[in-house]
């Protein structure tokens, strides 16, 4: 995955990065859908703040891994349209996977997500920025 400028350029920023492997079909405007099909998904959080908690971090590491983790390990080695939120009737794009996975997150109040990144391929990702004033994503 490729670094990506900011919306926020927060002087201080991490990234995860975590993979799975799941299948989809998406839903076509006709009602159809295409034929399922898998990919090796990668997906990289980006978070930043301002300033830096009594460790003097953005945000533990480790934290934000199991908060990943818990989100995207129900959709490792399954069929997306048969989990949540996609079986809800959610289109399991690359768009909808990232959106997915920023508004699970619960960051701490001085923490902002910068931005979610889902490749469903080589060369082929979606991007999901928050609003910043989006107050969802605060735990």
């Amino acid at each position: 995955m490729t670094v990506i400028p900011t919306l926020c350029q927060m002087p201080f920023s991490i990234r995860i990065d975590r993979a799975f492997a799941a299948t989809h079909a998406l839903r076509l405007p006709d009602g159809s859908f295409e034929p399922v099909h898998g990919h090796g998904w990668s997906v990289a959080v980006a978070i930043g703040s301002d300033q830096l908690d009594a460790m003097d971090c953005v945000m533990d590491f480790h934290e934000l891994e199991r908060q990943l983790d818990a989100v995207i390990s129900p959709w490792d080695r399954r069929h997306l349209n048969d989990v949540e939120p996609f079986k809800s009737g959610v289109n399991p794009s690359a768009e909808r996977v990232a959106e997915a996975v920023a508004r699970s997150l619960k960051l701490p109040g001085t923490v902002r997500m910068e931005y979610v990144e889902v490749g469903e391929a080589t060369g082929c990702t979606a991007i999901f920025r928050a609003d910043l004033s989006d107050r969802t994503h605060r735990s």
